[in-house]
């Protein structure tokens, strides 16, 4: 599966990156915005908010829709670029007349409502701080993630104010207000919005921030302690520009829709940043996934680059094939998909019942943007992470013998993902974490701790997180291929592979594995399952363990969990769970 090559498809629209290997190569990386399909203006000052809406005023994007909105009950509302210059001055004269000054940190704890995009946009125009926070979060993760950002406001609504924040805000002191989208609550500190936004200026002018002032503060979950504050400047806007035309193939005629939860970094910088600079309307939907709801979507709305998550395409992929076939989805140009690798039965899924391949990508909460991608001008291999993009220099990288860090030059041969740094959207630390910054860089590289392969046409293949790898009698296997080979089984939806502690071995693979419907965990399955792994992987790298769970547990973003796995298998301490998503 990972060696065939879907070929680029055959398209009337010519791609952004036409010429993947000419443009990496003439990229100029003294010009930090490079190529871009609008240059930024040269100045000393840049502002996020300014790049995504105020400089489409004086152009004919002004009056087009920017978002259109879908809410749970198929309510739809529309807002134009000037419509949300005007609701982003009045969010941005809102924290004005609160007192919160350039620089406060303001977090959201929200669905996909409306008042969120606008808020996170104005509180970037307000030179403030822009901080998402998942809606599923419980008290502590929700408090936790505050204490350690220093919150001076918090964005939420009645009923997860009710639920999640009342008990305990006060005891922040930092925290000077809430303010409530869908109305007001009692209590001394909070705030209608609704009612401060009519009275808020409309003109209020965007700050003019510089290039290294901080504008985005992500939270990254650790294995074992606190969350890890990632720190983001309004630069990053040149590389949110910069990869959403390259590797998404955005276009200002397309209808956009990235399905990320603006609670996560995806849903930041590409359900809300980079779109709205290349003057695309994107579509948000409220509602959670089901499945017949999103094809509707992608017709009703005719969507033409969607971009979403693995765990969609293979929960789309338990649902069949032929539920999509009384929809037209030909509009659609260009699929992708972000926050894990996704797996080759995936891609060639995608391609039989869309006849457009999903083009994986690769980044981090760390990069701040798409840093590896499967371009639309390029042949897809299904399971590759794709090339990197013009202006990001990534190799495979080893330790010798002396501790020294060499660059891997032989092909499929597995070692560390290590990134050149200096693109704009690099992250600038980990907040109050120094020593652990700088622990991320050595060498001259970014050191991603994620272990990959690269071809000998370039192309990079993931192969695990570094403390994921197994060594099992002196094989290195990575659990992705393991996970990937499983779910070829007709029976098999998910998969989650671990090392397991063995006296001989040293690890043995160890395999998690839900099922489809229809499907029963008996001795028969099993048997069916082990063979077809050892057939498939040989008996060196195919599991020795195999058990069947009802769910596995993900993170609320839905990546499986491994570490969770291995750490419930041995006994070991679960450490931070706050992103989990209940598997029971």
């Amino acid at each position: 599966m990972a060696n065939s090559i879907i070929k680029k498809p055959h398209s009337d629209v010519k791609a952004n990156l036409d010429d993947y290997r000419r443009c990496y190569r003439e990229f100029d990386s003294s010009n930090l915005n490079g190529p871009s399909p609008k240059g930024l203006p040269a100045k000393n000052g840049l502002n996020i908010c300014y790049e995504a809406i105020d400089c489409h005023l004086n152009t004919e994007t002004a009056d087009k829709i920017a978002i259109r909105w879908i809410s749970k009950d198929d309510q739809v509302r529309d807002f134009t670029y000037r419509d949300l210059s005007e609701l982003t001055s009045r969010f941005a004269s809102v924290l004005n007349t609160l007192g919160l000054q350039p620089g406060a940190r303001i977090f959201s704890l929200a669905g996909r409502k409306p008042e969120l995009y606008i808020a996170a946009l104005g509180t970037l125009k307000a030179g403030c701080v822009f901080t998402p926070l998942f809606s599923a979060f419980g008290p502590e993760p929700i408090r936790s993630r505050m204490e350690i950002g220093t919150a001076n406001m918090l964005l939420t609504t009645k009923s997860l104010y009710r639920k999640k924040i009342k008990d305990w805000w006060h005891k922040l002191p930092e925290l000077k207000a809430i303010l409530i989208i869908d109305g007001n609550v009692e209590d001394n500190g909070c705030h209608d919005l609704s009612a401060l936004m009519d009275e808020a200026d409309p003109n209020f002018s965007c700050v003019q921030t510089k290039p290294e002032d901080m504008a985005l503060l992500h939270f990254t979950s650790g294995t074992t302690g606190k969350p890890k504050g990632v720190v983001h400047v309004h630069q990053a806007v040149s590389h949110h520009m910069l990869s959403a035309y390259y590797a998404l193939d955005l276009k200002p005629d397309d209808v956009y829709w990235c399905t990320a939860d603006p609670g996560w970094v995806t849903g930041t910088s590409y359900g809300i940043i980079a779109p709205l600079c290349l003057g695309v309307t994107m579509l948000i939907d409220e509602a959670e996934f089901e499945a017949e709801r999103w094809y509707s979507l992608l017709q009703q709305h005719k969507v033409t680059v969607w971009y979403t998550a693995p765990t969609a395409i293979r929960m789309l992929m338990k649902a069949g094939s032929e539920l999509c076939h009384p929809y037209d989805l030909s509009s659609l140009r260009f699929i992708s998909s972000v926050g894990e690798p996704l797996n080759p039965e995936a891609v060639v899924w995608g391609y039989k019942t869309f006849d457009i391949p999903f083009h994986d990508n690769w980044w981090q909460t760390e990069t701040g943007g798409i840093m590896i991608a499967n371009f639309a001008s390029e042949n897809v291999k299904p399971g590759s992470m794709g090339q990197p993009l013009p202006g990001i220099e990534a190799v495979i990288v080893e330790y010798d013998q002396d501790g020294n860090i060499n660059i891997i030059s032989s092909p499929m041969q597995a070692g560390e993902l290590a990134l050149k740094p200096g693109w704009p959207s690099m992250f600038r630390g980990y907040l109050n974490q120094e020593e652990k910054y700088r622990s991320c860089f050595e060498g001259g590289w970014y050191l991603s701790g994620d272990l990959a392969m690269q071809d000998e046409d370039g192309y990079f293949w993931f192969v695990g997180r570094k403390d994921d790898l197994i060594k099992s009698s002196g094989h290195l296997i990575g659990p992705f291929e393991v996970e990937s080979t499983l779910m070829e089984h007709e029976a098999v939806a998910e998969a989650g592979v671990i090392g397991k502690p063995d006296p001989v071995a040293g690890e043995i693979v160890k395999a998690f594995v839900a099922l489809k419907p229809g499907f029963e965990p008996d001795e028969a399955l099993l048997k069916s399952l082990t063979g077809f792994a050892r057939k498939r992987l040989g008996a060196a790298v195919a599991p020795k363990e195999i058990v069947f769970r009802s769910n596995l547990p993900k993170t609320r973003s839905g990546k499986i969990m491994r570490r969770l796995l291995k750490a419930r298998e041995l006994g070991l301490p679960e450490g931070d769970i706050s992103t989990l998503e209940s598997d029971e």
